[in-house]
């Protein structure tokens, strides 16, 4: 992976020489991360790469709520509000 600035970026021939790599984009000005150049050869890898860790977010987001739920049961009979 190669880091490159907006600027950078901005120039058509130095855009053109990515073709085969995965780019992460930096603000120069504000050294904060702007995002990835995907190319399209890599899009597909990419793409399942980010579908793993978004399914990993989501099975864990899912867990802490099946366990939240088992810590706070509700009695037969009985209507609560979530508050111990």
């Amino acid at each position: 992976m190669i880091e490159a600035t907006l600027a950078e970026i901005r120039k058509p021939e130095t855009l053109y020489g990515y073709h085969d790599e995965i780019v992460h984009i930096i603000d120069g000005r504000k050294k904060e991360e702007v995002g990835f150049f995907v190319p399209k050869s890599m899009a597909k890898e990419f793409q399942s790469f980010i579908d793993n860790v978004e399914r990993a977010k989501k099975r864990s987001l899912l867990e802490r709520i099946a366990k939240a739920q088992a810590n706070d049961p509700i009695e037969e009979g009985g209507v609560a509000d979530g508050i111990l």
